[in-house]
């Protein structure tokens, strides 16, 4: 499989990267948080239009495989196992989503987001990410804490 940083149809996620890490650097920064003890799951992309997201895929495709079909959902995502990481920061991302754009529109074409892992019980997940985070970096301004777990089959 090739390396998703020498494949033509992603050269401009490729280009895109360094400017997502200085980004998800500032950030952290921000909140004060330490991220060197934390797991993340993957990472994802944000694109505008169909044929990017089109793009994307078939280079996705080219240098990995599919780990998940497109969940029941509109627009679709999809997810993707590559054979090299994404390297951001200590992490080695092996999996990519990928959502077709919606009627939202991102500020930025390219890398938008990693999720990080918190086990634990769900009912004490906000406090647990609350804690991780400075009294500082909670008190400013455009600052969301965004928290969601697995739903559970019945």
């Amino acid at each position: 499989m090739a390396n998703w940083q020498q494949n033509e149809q992603l050269a401009d996620i490729t280009a895109d990267l360094p400017r997502f890490s200085d980004a998800l650097q500032r950030f952290t920064a921000r909140l004060g948080l330490e991220i060197a003890g934390l797991d993340a799951d993957h990472i994802s992309l944000r694109c505008h239009q169909n044929t990017t997201a089109e793009r994307w895929r078939r280079g996705l495709e080219q240098c990995g495989t599919p780990a998940v079909g497109e969940y029941d959902q509109r627009p679709p995502i999809c997810l993707f196992k590559l054979a090299e990481p994404v390297c951001v920061a200590h992490w080695r991302f092996h999996i990519v989503e990928l959502p077709w754009p919606g009627e939202k529109r991102y500020p930025h074409e390219g890398w938008e987001h990693i999720e990080i892992i918190l086990p634990g019980d769900p009912a004490t997940l906000n406090a647990r990410a609350l804690a991780l985070l400075a009294d500082d970096g909670l008190s400013q301004p455009g600052i969301v804490v965004k928290t969601s777990s697995p739903e559970r089959g019945a």
